[in-house]
């Protein structure tokens, strides 16, 4: 019996993984535990192993198509063995239903009019389906026997990218313009560059329209005056060796973690009908590679010293631009730190939340700026920041405090440091 080879699951907030490379083609010999493919996701670039030893029979998502965790990928098995069509079963649907019985019947507009009525699914998860346009016969459910929950549904919501739509008809559909009125095979004017949305590039952008979409955000923008900190990083480093020295962006992954432990209301993630407060405090800090965007994780960051901070940073940086991170290093964040600073080109701006977190702190470059101290004008080096957070689960009032406190850490250090 032909194997399935599935998109798997590759740290705690993945729903989606696009296919970016099979490193076999369809009758070539695969040994268990050999790689077979790459796989994407918005974080880290992973590899899938053959689940037997056999030949692949067949690839059934090519190379940029994404899938949600669980969906087919392909089938391995004996030289010559059967494979489902591609009229198969879905996910969650008895093998043993006639291809007839697994496609719903379609509507003149060619949306399904109803599902097949021996997909195992719950009542709440159909209802919510339902409500999205979500054609949940093709998921792959959670629960018992491939029982579709209501957590299923979830996380396809979560991405976009992964709902399975119903299918139009080709005949008479023309093609989505583009914001403008621009059709996406109108003329290209003077000479030009292209590659495909696709990979890596495709799933951070779903994943970031999913998120400006899905939390009704504000950004709190206010100054610090980092004086007193650029000091004592100055003073810190001053016995340190050249690579022992410490960043500005481990000083402040420092200080928002100890914010955070004081105002736990922003350590909080929005799931399904639940707030949850987290008692750890996690810190995402983001590292831009090429054409991409990863967010490794700081563990217990108020727990840590600022030097072990320093020391895992720069590791996990060095490591995410080697793509040698591990899923658990890139997920499980609670609040996430995004520093443009080194750019000197950005001051303020509007990071997007990193979902399903609820917040998330943008810094921006620190300019030398007349500033009135003690009655006094005098030129200070001003750190832009930006906040933004869901205004679902935490209010104007509760942000404006958090970011209160963090200026006021940022401009006496020594209460955290010391």
């Amino acid at each position: 019996m032909a194997v399935e080879l599935v998109m798997p699951k590759m740290g705690l907030t993945m729903t989606a993984g696009s296919v970016g490379k099979w490193l076999k083609k369809e009758g070539d010999q695969v040994a268990k535990g050999e790689h077979v493919a790459e796989v994407l996701t918005e974080k880290i670039t992973n590899l899938v192993d053959s689940p037997a030893d056999g030949v692949l029979l067949r690839i059934v998502a090519p190379e940029g198509s994404t899938l949600p965790i669980g969906g087919v990928m392909g089938y391995v098995g004996a030289v010559g063995e059967a494979v489902p069509g591609l009229l198969s079963a879905p996910a969650g649907i008895p093998k043993e239903a006639s291809p007839a019985a697994q496609v719903p019947q379609a509507a003149p507009g060619g949306f399904p009019t109803e599902r097949p009525s021996h997909v195992r699914i719950s009542p709440v998860a159909r209802k919510m389906a339902q409500e999205h346009n979500i054609d949940y016969a093709s998921l792959r459910g959670t629960g018992p026997d491939g029982r579709i929950t209501k957590e299923d549904i979830e996380a396809v919501l979560a991405s976009p990218a992964a709902v399975p739509q119903p299918s139009l008809p080709a005949a008479g559909i023309a093609a989505a313009p583009l914001p403008g009125g621009a059709s996406p095979d109108a003329p290209l004017p003077g000479s030009y560059e292209e590659r495909p949305y696709s990979g890596v590039r495709r799933i951070i952008g779903d994943r970031m329209l999913s998120s400006w979409s899905a939390a009704p955000k504000v950004t709190h923008h206010a100054r610090a005056d980092a004086k007193a900190l650029l000091e004592l990083r100055a003073s810190i480093n001053e016995t340190l060796e050249k690579e022992e020295r410490v960043g500005v962006t481990d000083m402040l992954v420092k200080i928002t973690a100890m914010a955070l432990r004081q105002k736990l209301f922003m350590n909080v993630s929005l799931r399904g009908d639940r707030i949850v407060t987290f008692r750890e405090v996690h810190l995402g800090v983001a590292v831009a590679l090429e054409g991409a965007l990863i967010v490794p994780v700081i563990r217990n960051a108020d727990e840590k010293s600022l030097a072990r901070i320093s020391r895992e940073v720069k590791d996990l940086s060095k490591r995410a631009r080697e793509n040698a991170l591990a899923p658990e290093e890139i997920s499980g964040g609670t609040f996430t730190l995004t520093n443009l600073g080194g750019y000197r080109s950005t001051e303020f701006f509007t990071p997007v939340i990193n979902q399903p977190e609820s917040a998330i702190l943008g810094v921006g470059r620190t300019n030398d700026m007349p500033v009135a101290v003690d009655g006094q004008v005098v030129v200070r080096p001003m750190t832009a920041l930006s906040l933004a957070h869901d205004h679902r689960v935490i209010d104007g009032a509760p942000a404006a405090e958090f970011l209160a406190l963090l200026i006021e850490l940022i401009e006496h250090p020594f209460r955290v440091f010391l």
